[in-house]
């Protein structure tokens, strides 16, 4: 009886955690001298970042976990911009957001490789994409899947398994000088989340409350 008890306060304990911890967002205060400028926004591949469980970082190379990191930050790329096009056809965003298509096949004509992304600033970026913003995204992982799950198979197919933390920051820089206008740190604990869909869903319905580019009510 004393155990079921204790079981249940851990339970609801383990509840309140992860409920009461809600995001963090900045906007930069002079952001509306800059929105009006702004007509096309660029998507980048998510930075992804994966602490691997002991007995999977054993038997992964680390060509396989790049190849994992990069496959799963093309993923979120692809929701968040899928999201994005379908909220805005809700909200009626003021800016477009460049087809993640095009973007990455820009990324490829000027030899800016994957692992290479975080090496070039948002400014470089953007000026590079023809673009007047870019927004990057920044995924952390720790224990990504069960110990049972097939690491490489599962996660290239956007499945995530038992995810006991993802830490997620969202950015907005502009182009000129590279400021940083919107930010918006999320984290998603537990292991609530089987997919890149599921995760982004949930990311972007809280991010969206706060989202710039909406045009003023």
């Amino acid at each position: 009886m004393r155990f079921s008890t204790l079981t249940s306060l851990a339970s609801a304990l383990v509840v309140l955690l992860l409920t009461s911890c809600g995001p963090s967002i900045y906007l930069a205060q002079d952001f509306r001298s800059y929105a009006p400028k702004h007509k096309k926004v660029a998507i980048l591949p998510a930075a992804v970042t994966m602490q691997l469980r002991p007995n999977q970082a054993k038997n992964t190379t680390a060509e396989q976990q790049a190849t994992m990191e990069q496959q799963s930050g093309t993923n979120f790329q692809e929701k968040i911009y899928s999201w994005l096009l379908r909220r805005s056809q809700q909200r009626g965003y003021t800016v477009e957001f460049q087809d993640v298509t095009q973007t990455n096949a820009l990324l490829r004509e000027n030899h800016i490789a994957y692992a290479e992304l975080r090496s070039h600033t948002a400014q470089e970026l953007a000026k590079m994409l023809g673009v007047d913003a870019v927004l990057t995204t920044s995924v952390r992982t720790t224990k990504p899947m069960s110990d049972g799950a097939a690491v490489a198979i599962g996660l290239i197919a956007g499945a995530w398994g038992a995810t006991n933390q993802a830490n997620i920051t969202v950015n907005i820089n502009e182009s000129d000088a590279g400021k940083l206008l919107w930010k918006y740190d999320y984290v998603a604990a537990g292991s609530v989340f089987s997919s890149t869909e599921n995760i982004v869903d949930a990311l972007m319905r809280n991010a969206s409350k706060k989202f710039p580019y909406t045009p003023k009510s």
